[in-house]
């Protein structure tokens, strides 16, 4: 074995050793229940867009786009627009790689590889900072329910003029959305991409830190990727990324379409 391959080995060992290591776990749980009251989420921009999500699920998801290098990704919930600038920049890196490596010249604004994202409320003071970032031309912005029939529909048409497809869903977080979700968007994910359903670790987090809110224990993201996945073979929760991560909002969220 080459001193590479070697080298993943023995990361793969300690990431699920680590994984099953009950102390960690319960060390993890209590870090991330302290944090919540000080919003630790809300702290971290990228390329200048706030990004509501905890570093390592941002590391995360950067390590998946490398690896499925889709030619879109469909986003729901934009907030400032962060998440969509970091598939915009990880997918203008997949361009520039092929561009380097087939010695040809890079258009940004000719690329196949865009993001489409959707929001029912999309705040004028997002849309005017997210359509004057450099990667804007990437991005297309829908106003309206991600799971409106017709906004699926013409998403839809998007996507069956691409060959990979990749799905990030992180808009409203109860049971009944993010299940009309999964069933929306859940076919257009290529065999081998990743339909990533971010917030199920409200699953695990007390009452108090849903106050206020329409989803709680009981009704979230995680109760809907259960029924979700009772019903559809297609996808597999891989956990060897939670195991990794340790400290994530997506613990049993990283669905991997198999067929």
């Amino acid at each position: 074995m080459n001193p590479s391959d070697a080298f993943k080995q023995d990361c793969q060992i300690e990431i699920g050793e680590m994984g099953s290591d009950k102390e960690v776990k319960r060390l993890t749980d209590d870090w991330i229940q302290k944090v919540n009251s000080f919003k630790y989420s809300y702290h971290f921009d990228f390329l200048g867009r706030p990004i509501i999500q905890y570093p390592q699920d941002m590391i995360a998801i950067q390590e998946l786009i490398w690896k499925v290098k889709p030619d879109l990704i469909i986003e729901t919930g934009i907030a400032h627009g962060g998440s969509l600038i970091q598939s915009a920049a990880m997918l203008a890196l997949i361009d520039l790689s092929e561009a380097v490596v087939s010695n040809t010249m890079l258009d940004p604004k000719v690329s196949a590889r865009q993001v489409v994202a959707v929001d029912i409320d999309i705040r004028a003071h997002n849309r005017q900072e997210i359509e004057k970032h450099p990667l804007s031309s990437r991005l297309t912005l829908i106003e309206g329910s991600s799971v409106e029939p017709s906004i699926v529909s013409r998403i839809g048409e998007i996507a069956r003029n691409h060959q990979s497809v990749m799905v990030l869903l992180d808009s409203n977080h109860t049971h009944e959305h993010v299940l009309s979700e999964l069933k929306a968007y859940a076919d257009f994910v290529t065999v081998g991409s990743y339909c990533v359903v971010f917030d199920t670790i409200i699953e695990n987090m007390p009452d108090s830190a849903s106050l206020n809110r329409p989803w709680s224990p009981g009704n979230n993201p995680q109760t809907a990727v259960n029924e979700f996945l009772t019903n559809n073979s297609s996808f597999e929760i891989d956990k060897s990324i939670q195991e990794k991560l340790l400290i994530t909002v997506a613990p049993n969220g990283y669905l991997r379409r198999t067929m």
